[in-house]
């Protein structure tokens, strides 16, 4: 690391903390030249390979504003896009790999965007997944309302299970508890 100050080719580090979101790391280092100090922040990069073999650095701008075309008249605000295009890049980077295909975002990005606006899911879907027919449309809601059913079966099943009666208490208490104890006999 050539020093900002005096261009000398090496820096000693002083001090190295991870940032808030443990995306980067600061460094503090200092030049054994001029004893001067700077910061660095580290990162590590990420790539797209696109369709072409072209590469380019990965951009969560770029990935807000292709959802935000299929948002367009939906009830999405600025920060949900925001959010979904920093998912996407976490679940990328989980991954451990620095080159990622073009395809693999796409994909990526279909889960959270079906989570945050069905209708904004089927308009990115049909051009991501190149919709050909009405019939390629039905199969893809058939396949949302299935798992909208099976949620909505999960939720109201894990309400049963919870051992409450329909006005919340739980029932009479067995013999032997406070509750009996405390009846007059």
């Amino acid at each position: 690391m050539h020093c900002p100050f005096c261009r000398h080719p090496d820096s000693r580090v002083v001090d190295s903390r991870t940032s808030d979101d443990g995306s980067s790391i600061r460094r503090r280092r200092q030049c054994p030249q001029c004893n001067r100090r700077f910061t660095t922040v580290e990162t590590a990069s990420l790539s797209v390979v696109k369709r072409s073999g072209v590469t380019e650095p990965f951009s969560r701008e770029k990935i807000a504003n292709g959802v935000r075309k299929a948002c367009q008249g939906r009830p999405v605000s600025e920060d949900d896009l925001a959010v979904l295009a920093q998912r996407v890049e976490e679940t990328l980077r989980s991954s451990g790999s620095a080159e990622i295909d073009a395809y693999e975002i796409g994909l990526a990005i279909l889960g959270p965007l079906r989570e945050l606006d069905e209708v904004a899911y089927l308009r990115f879907a049909s051009v991501y997944q190149a919709f050909d027919s009405l019939e390629d449309f039905e199969a893809a809601i058939t396949v949302l309302r299935a798992d909208r059913e099976e949620r909505e079966e999960r939720s109201s099943g894990a309400a049963a299970d919870d051992g409450l009666d329909a006005e919340g208490g739980s029932g009479p208490a067995p013999a032997g508890t406070a509750a009996s104890a405390a009846q007059p006999g």
